[in-house]
């Protein structure tokens, strides 16, 4: 997967990419990316990229020369069709469907902003799509830029461990996920479910289902909507909501 980053602060974006599973996909080459500073490309003794916004109003604009130019020059170290997407509040929502779509594409440009926002005319003439990764607003495009990378990254093979674990986590079937344990067994803070430790898998299977299911009804009940369930899913959140009811109503439910 390759990846091009147009951002004013490239070693934000390089220092994050150095740690972790995407740190070693990067190290490995099964995912590649490089960034552009649009600084690069001013014209000025002070290499200013940013001015006052027409109509008046507080913050500085991003300027859109420096910014096409560094788009231009990210374009061309990338395949032809590289979708080209600035990273703003105001975009579609990024999540795990858009994630493995991304992995489809020849390529990926990413745009970070930064101030109050960037001249309207480049989103017009330079950007496919506008992405957000929530309905909040943080101080610039580099923390969504590398959310989008980790996110994408995960589903390059090889970059996690098991090829299970990129099919198995939160969103990848339309559900949170399930709770985990581990060692030790039984401790002051609780037991682990004892489903877990029997060793039947056919058993474990249905106990993850129910409770992702359960875990997602409570905490994002417009996933179940949109994902709609079969049969033996409708069966299990049924036995889940039953079981929460009656942990309820003997005071065992904290959740």
């Amino acid at each position: 997967m390759r990846i091009a980053v147009v951002s004013l602060f490239p070693q934000m974006i390089h220092d994050a990419l150095a740690h972790g599973v995407v740190g070693r996909a990067v190290e490995r080459g099964g995912v590649e990316v490089e960034c552009v500073d649009p600084r690069e490309f001013t014209q000025d003794v002070h290499r200013s990229v940013d001015d006052r916004p027409y109509g008046g109003g507080p913050g500085m604009i991003l300027k859109l020369d420096p910014l096409q130019a560094a788009v231009h020059a990210a374009a061309d170290r990338l395949p032809q069709g590289s979708k080209r997407v600035y990273l703003g509040a105001d975009g579609e929502r990024f999540d795990q469907r858009r994630a493995r779509e991304a992995l489809g594409l020849p390529g990926l440009l990413l745009v970070a902003g930064r101030y109050e926002g960037i001249d309207e005319r480049f989103i017009a003439t330079e950007i496919d799509e506008t992405w957000s990764i929530g309905d909040y607003i943080v101080s610039g495009g580099e923390l969504p830029a590398l959310v989008v990378i980790d996110a994408i990254a995960r589903l390059v093979p090889g970059t996690l461990g098991s090829s299970e674990s990129a099919v198995q986590e939160s969103f990848s079937d339309g559900l949170l996920d399930w709770p985990h344990y581990t060692r030790p067994p039984t401790h002051a803070a609780g037991a682990v479910p004892e489903v877990l430790i029997g060793g039947d898998h056919a058993a474990i299977r249905r106990w993850r289902l129910r409770e992702a299911l359960g875990r997602t009804w409570l905490r994002r009940p417009a996933m179940l909507e949109r994902r709609g369930l079969n049969a033996e899913e409708r069966t299990l959140l049924e036995e889940f909501k039953k079981e929460r009811a009656a942990r309820s109503a003997q005071g065992e439910d904290k959740s």
